[in-house]
């Protein structure tokens, strides 16, 4: 016999005893938790829990995902810090009526997963009896709350430990990063892998025969019987008794701020709730999970990082040309010009990513070698983390070729030219493959510095002349700078900015100009703490203090991965173009033999794979510099990031930046600037713009006038505007 029951964001259908409950959130894309689908899931409840025909359960979706987590724009109404712990606190309610549909009313609750599981997403199948997931990969599992700055308030925090040990579900939890089909199974966290087209039939028949299964308790000692290795040995030791626990979490904490610099309260908060959950008790778990999530909903940090989240996805929706109604052009072959680091990510993520075909030249039969061997590794690593299928991979790999001439490119959608910074080259390479390549094909350049309106001066196209610059690693940073001149087309704009997101690339669109947006701001940084240096701060306390600000790296270490060969000819080009403003010291023209990590001799000393050891302290001997003393923390972070501040500012009003959005996506994806700080415009407006202006002037009256306020920063603190 089969009934159904159809509801506005939720379908069930039962047959032979087993309900079939479809989410289906009506006015989303997506399946995203929040009042109008709790709503709907309390009635869905009433409904399994009182009908006596119904003896098992199979929760799914008709979406391409499972469910993504919260709606983010919900927690924007959560204001008020106790309000937000009783929404916590009623979903609470609900997930364990349906826990309870196995623990009390023997009706076992299978989780048939497809897509993305993610934040409550995984918790709302954490409280089901049994999770199946698809083979497509696809298919991911995780909590990533903590990168929205909250924590999993809807019972991850309590049921991850207790389902797959402390040690894995706090890796989970405190990264945000995703798990997929096979590790999942591998964990616990899943019971099975089922091919995609016969998910539901493999959940049903689970749903049908656990009725009179055990219900599962928590992960312990048998959990690991499987596999005993001394790490996992050691970790049962600590996971399995009182002292050896409160050892996990002590050293769990330490290793947390090390990485945090206690920059990032939803860790540590999601730490002691988890903490709680597993020493004190489950109901302790629950209440410190409400508890925190009420804190950190309304916290600044929380705020920074959504402001990032929105902002990305307003930018996925952006073609970055005026012309609102333009299409880009069909980009199906992609020729990368250069084989090096930049060329063969670039060629990577055209394949992998893209399922462009692409076609690389070098100068010479090693440098395309060594473009199709980079290609080849970033493909063997999405196999190696079980992303890429083997078939796939090598699908990929066939769709790139390579040579010395320039065979293959008549017909190409796409030209990328990749090759070393210098104006004359790319003019010269730009004039050639123009004579070679389709009139409305892309031409664009990866550069970090010079000006695309120079590059296209050698153009009989300039409509079809931009700037594509990546990141380097380019199959691993997320940004994508698409520099446009005064006569760049908007369909060649929008050509590039469609075709990067297809990379994976989150892209933003800046005008023309020396160092564009990311590499200008860099530039006053970075000589801010050469000046640091000169002045007699150390190498190390300049670093540490910018990475306790938030920094990924200090601007020195930055300086050897980049190459201080790099650093001097970027200097140069921005003298040129803003004058003594962007000069630094002249303490870099001593380092002619040390170029960083390349040569293993920068600021840092290197073995001989490269490895980075401590600040090498004979370069101020041989650098002149004199002894070293102490410069107050906030001083070193003060000057340095004020500098990158009132330069984004500039970019702003100068235009060059489209708006404050970009200018914060751009830091934060581009250059590391502190996420949990939202990017430069955010900062201003949290600290507010008069006293960044005040922070300004007394930097000038001290240090110079390459700190003066920007005329926008001014106007703002006089006007009390607002840039986000």
């Amino acid at each position: 016999m089969t009934t159904a029951t159809e509801l506005e964001h939720f379908s069930i259908n039962v047959e032979d005893g087993i309900a079939v409950v479809t989410m289906d959130r009506a006015d989303q894309e997506m399946n995203t938790l929040g009042p109008p689908l709790m709503t709907d899931f309390e009635r869905v409840l009433d409904r399994l829990e009182t009908d006596d025909a119904i003896i098992g359960v199979v929760l799914t979706s008709a979406k391409k995902d499972f469910l993504v987590g919260a709606d983010v724009k919900w927690f924007a109404e959560l204001t008020d810090p106790e309000e937000a712990t009783a929404a916590i606190q009623a979903g609470h309610a609900l997930f364990a009526r349906l826990e309870q549909l196995h623990t009390t009313r023997h009706k076992p609750v299978v989780a048939a997963i497809r897509g993305a599981a993610l934040g409550g997403g995984l918790e709302l199948a954490l409280a089901c009896s049994h999770r199946v997931v698809d083979d497509d990969p696809s298919t991911v599992l995780g909590q990533p709350e903590v990168k929205l700055g909250v924590i999993p308030a809807g019972g991850g925090c309590v049921r991850l430990p207790r389902l797959i040990g402390v040690a894995e579900a706090l890796d989970i939890i405190l990264t945000g990063k995703n798990v997929r089909p096979a590790k999942a199974r591998k964990l616990g966290l899943v019971d099975d892998i089922a091919p995609a087209r016969y998910l539901l039939e493999v959940a049903t028949r689970l749903a049908a025969s656990a009725r009179t299964a055990a219900v599962p308790t928590k992960r312990g000692v048998s959990a690991f019987l499987s596999n005993l290795s001394g790490d996992r040995l050691q970790r049962l030791a600590l996971e399995t008794n009182p002292v050896g626990q409160s050892v996990l979490f002590k050293q769990a904490r330490q290793k947390l701020l090390a990485e945090t610099h206690g920059n990032y309260p939803a860790q540590e908060r999601a730490l002691e709730a988890v903490r709680l959950g597993v020493q004190d008790g489950v109901d302790a778990g629950y209440r410190a999970e409400a508890r925190f999530f009420g804190e950190l909903v309304t916290s600044s940090e929380s705020l920074a990082l959504r402001s990032i989240f929105f902002g990305t996805r307003e930018l996925a929706k952006d073609s970055g040309a005026s012309d609102l109604d333009v299409e880009p052009s069909t980009v199906d072959k992609v020729a990368v010009l250069g084989g090096g680091l930049m060329g063969g990510g670039i060629a990577a993520v055209s394949t992998l990513n893209a399922g462009a075909t692409v076609r690389v030249k070098e100068v010479d039969a090693p440098g395309v070698e060594r473009a199709l061997r980079y290609v080849r590794k970033v493909l063997d690593e999405q196999v190696k983390r079980r992303r890429l299928r083997d078939f796939d991979a090598e699908k990929a790999m066939l769709a790139v070729t390579g040579d010395t001439d320039w065979r293959g490119f008549a017909d190409t959608d796409l030209v990328i030219e990749a090759v070393f910074e210098d104006l004359d080259l790319k003019r010269s390479i730009l004039t050639e493959v123009e004579g070679i390549i389709g009139e409305h094909a892309v031409f664009a350049s990866n550069t970090s510095t010079i000006p695309i309106t120079q590059i296209a001066e050698a153009s009989s196209r300039p409509e079809n002349v931009l700037g594509m610059h990546y990141f380097s690693p380019v199959e691993k940073m997320p940004l994508l700078e698409v520099i446009v001149t005064k006569s760049t087309s908007d369909t060649a704009t929008a050509t590039a900015v469609a075709f990067g997101r297809r990379q994976g690339k989150t892209v933003i669109v800046v005008n023309d100009g020396p160092g564009f947006y990311t590499s200008r701001i860099i530039a006053p940084y970075s000589n801010e703490a050469l000046r640091l240096l000169e002045e007699g701060a150390a190498i190390e306390a300049i670093d540490k203090a910018l990475v306790k600000w938030g920094f990924p790296v200090g601007p020195l270490l930055l300086a050897d991965e980049v190459g201080l060969d790099v650093g001097q000819k970027v200097t140069k080009i921005m003298v040129d173009a803003f004058g003594d403003r962007m000069a630094g010291p002249e303490v870099l023209s001593g380092t002619k033999d040390r170029k960083g990590r390349k040569n293993r001799k920068g600021f840092y000393l290197y073995d001989e794979k490269g490895k980075r050891g401590n600040a090498d302290e004979s370069i101020y001997a041989e650098l002149g510099l004199g002894p070293r003393r102490e410069v107050p923390i906030q001083e070193i972070q003060e000057r340095v990031t004020m500098m990158m501040v009132n330069e984004a500012a500039l970019c702003l009003q100068e235009g060059i930046l489209r708006s404050a959005r970009d200018g914060d996506i751009g830091a934060v994806m581009g250059l590391g600037f502190p996420p949990f700080r939202g990017g430069p415009f955010w900062y201003v407006d949290e600290v507010g713009a008069p006293a960044i202006v005040d922070r300004l002037q007394g930097l000038a009256a001290r240090h110079g006038s390459r700190f003066e306020p920007a005329a926008i920063l001014v106007a703002a603190a006089e006007n009390g505007t607002t840039f986000r």
